[in-house]
């Protein structure tokens, strides 16, 4: 008699609570970022400053969130991870409102930086507590319902801010975050249980300095390439320098140093190696193309934002499918194959925007985006499940924080190549046809990258292929 299927296990009601609250804090860390882009125009405009000026606004929080991620593993540990959570959420809060009330563009741009470093640590410092509660058997459904946010900000974040700028002014932007973390503050408060501090140790001081610097520095000239689509300036190439060799110095004193800030022998673990290079590249394939619809309803059709963003909403419908079903397949398939099966099917969904013009049907390209957006979360989920699961629960920390960087990594790096790209196509297209196969051309280099990307998932299959086999050849013998 065939054996029925296991009856995923419930979440306790502790867990529920949890994820409630570092959702809703994730929500509005990763809704204020594409909020803000939608508004750069009317806060230029407003503070009466350039475009190049007010774009230190993206790049200032990138680098204040750079700049933190590598300490919040050992924050965690050494004040305990509750209390980090909660006051880097009423840090972000803070930093929202004055961000509100500032009076002059220098003022806002030094509270956007803060509002990042908050960020960089509520963000990573979230997972970390949900990971350890869910354990190895829920994990694939927690990180499907925590990856919401993630997924899900490029899409409503263009509606919402397109609608605040325009009906409430620049400035709610940025205090529509105050309720909502106030709220934020006061359920962690209450539902999020008390954990003790643990022995943190002494802080890594000289791995502080290589691994924040060199984050901070890579991130500033993937964001400059991004912005300006120029890779040959000399202040980008300087930070790509300096970032690699950075970091390159870190990973030596790492592997020397009795207490590293982060433990990079992790990846001498095949299985976590695998899963940790899907990572990077998924995010380069997908998470930097993100950026390209976008930009083809705002530049070739002519939509203002809040259409922008309805018309992205489709997108948003097949991610939050692959949100439900994910977990499922994950644990059904193993994260390997299920990773495999959400790259082929986003890769298959990049085909249609490949022949894009300046009259495609909004149906026609809602639906591509439908099965785009399903492959976007099939494939992310499986891979962060993957990372987590191979290793031991005291090094929960040390694994976000390098999933955290390496996913980051991938999608400022994707975004650059695209932006490159794409600003090279456009500089001498001026009909909206010519633009419209501008982002075609740009789209096959999209392709491409998917492509390549599915080779990682091949590994990380293969990966977990030999270390099924080496469990059941010990309980054969």
């Amino acid at each position: 008699m065939n054996a029925s299927p296991p009856t995923p296990l419930r979440f306790p009601p502790v867990l529920r609570r949890v994820v409630l609250v570092t959702v809703l804090g994730s929500v509005m860390t990763y809704l204020d970022a594409t909020i803000v882009n939608v508004a750069l125009r009317s806060l230029s405009d407003n503070l009466d400053t350039s475009l190049a000026t007010i774009q230190w606004l993206v790049t200032a929080y990138l680098l204040g969130l750079a700049a933190v991620i590598p300490a919040s593993g050992w924050a965690a540990a050494t004040f305990g991870a509750k209390r980090v959570y909660v006051l880097s959420i009423a840090g972000f809060t803070v930093a929202s409102l004055a961000c509100g009330l500032a009076q002059n563009v220098e003022q806002l741009i030094a509270f956007r930086a803060l509002q990042g470093a908050a960020g960089g640590l509520a963000l990573p410092i979230a997972t970390m507590i949900i990971v350890r509660l869910a354990g190895p058997e829920r994990l694939a459904r927690v990180m499907s319902i925590s990856g919401i946010p993630t997924l899900l900000a490029p899409v409503f974040g263009p509606v919402l801010g397109g609608f605040l700028v325009e009906h409430a002014g620049w400035h709610w932007i940025f205090y529509i975050n105050v309720p909502i973390g106030a709220l934020t503050v006061v359920l962690a408060q209450w539902l999020v249980p008390a954990d003790t501090a643990q022995q943190g140790g002494r802080l890594d001081v000289p791995g502080l300095f290589l691994m924040s610097l060199g984050f901070a520095a890579l991130t500033y000239g993937l964001a400059e390439i991004g912005t300006t689509a120029r890779v040959m300036s000399a202040q980008v190439l300087v930070s790509l320098a300096v970032g690699v060799v950075l970091i390159a110095l870190f990973a030596l004193h790492a592997l020397r140093a009795a207490q590293p800030l982060v433990d990079i022998r992790l990846f001498r673990n095949k299985l976590y190696s695998a899963a940790q290079l899907t990572n990077v590249c998924l995010g380069s394939a997908v998470f930097g193309s993100v950026i390209l619809m976008p930009l083809y309803f705002q530049i070739v059709r002519g939509e203002d934002p809040v259409a922008t963003g309805l018309l992205l909403i489709p997108q948003g419908i097949g991610a939050g499918f692959a949100m439900m079903v994910s977990a499922r397949l994950t644990d059904k398939l193993g994260s390997g194959r299920a990773a495999l099966l959400g790259g082929a099917v986003s890769t298959v969904a990049t085909v249609p925007f490949l022949v894009i013009d300046a009259d495609s049907s909004y149906w026609f390209l809602g639906l591509a985006m439908v099965f785009r957006g399903f492959g976007i979360g099939a494939c992310a989920i499986p891979a962060t499940t993957a990372a987590y699961r191979v290793i031991p629960p005291a090094k929960v920390n040390d694994a976000t924080i390098q999933i955290g960087i390496l996913q980051r990594v991938g999608g400022s790096t994707g975004t650059a190549l695209f932006a490159v790209v794409l600003q090279n196509e456009l500089g001498s297209a001026g009909s909206a046809t010519a633009q419209a196969s501008a982002f075609g051309t740009t789209f096959w280099w999209v392709l491409a990258t998917a492509v390549l990307a599915t080779a990682p998932t091949l590994l990380l299959t293969a990966a977990e292929r030999r270390a099924a086999v080496a469990v059941a050849v010990p309980e054969n013998a």
